[in-house]
């Protein structure tokens, strides 16, 4: 039996990060076994490609680069760590992946999505995660957010994206919700302006479905 895929996605600010480290360390206490990780980065060559693209100084990173580097990560990321995780029956939490593509370089850069799909087949062989939790919450409150929490937790050095516009902000959440009217079974929209534990408890009750499921 293999482990089970799950990814976090949102806009900056959406809280991606809070929650996917309050699930692990639930499910960690728990004795599930977790493997926590995220996109870019996750290994040593993907963290240095994580670097380049969070790099607010660098503006001048072209759309089609800026998705290759993505690809990159991932290849590396899928072969070092996902796929042996859930080789080894461990569940994979991941904050980030082939959905963030779509929805950054493709509904918010305007690169072609046929081409964005085609890539990631290639780089993933068509693993897909088997849940997805899409923290929504509206643009401007999530930038908000974000600038707050880079201020107070020293992550200017990684504040590329959320130096965008708003209108770019925007059209990646509707490229999220967009994705998520195409699977609905696999993407759980979850509504991220909650309290922090009131997000963590509507995570937990669908995960708590899942695990119970397996028993």
């Amino acid at each position: 039996m293999t482990g089970r895929f799950v990814t976090f996605e949102g806009i900056e600010g959406s809280g991606k990060s809070t929650q996917i480290a309050l699930l692990a360390n639930n499910l960690g206490s728990a004795g599930e076994r977790i493997k926590l990780t995220r996109e870019p980065g996750g290994t040593s060559v993907g963290d240095q490609m994580r670097k380049i693209l969070l790099d607010p100084e660098n503006t001048g990173i072209v759309p089609t680069a800026e998705l290759l580097l993505y690809a990159a990560s991932r290849a590396q990321h899928l072969q070092e760590v996902i796929l042996p995780s859930l080789a080894d029956n461990v569940m994979v939490l991941c904050d980030r992946f082939s959905d963030a593509t779509l929805a950054y370089q493709g509904y918010g850069r305007g690169l072609d999505k046929g081409l964005i799909r085609t890539i990631d087949r290639l780089v993933t062989a068509g693993i897909r995660p088997d849940l997805t939790f899409l923290l929504d919450i509206d643009a401007a409150t999530g930038i908000a957010r974000a600038h707050g929490r880079n201020s107070s937790r020293g992550l200017e050095a990684e504040a590329r994206f959320e130096n965008e516009d708003i209108a770019f902000h925007e059209r990646v959440r509707q490229g999220y919700l967009a994705l998520a009217e195409q699977e609905p079974d696999r993407i759980q929209i979850v509504d991220a302006s909650l309290p922090t534990d009131a997000v963590q408890a509507e995570i937990r009750m669908v995960i708590d479905d899942i695990l119970s499921k397996q028993k």
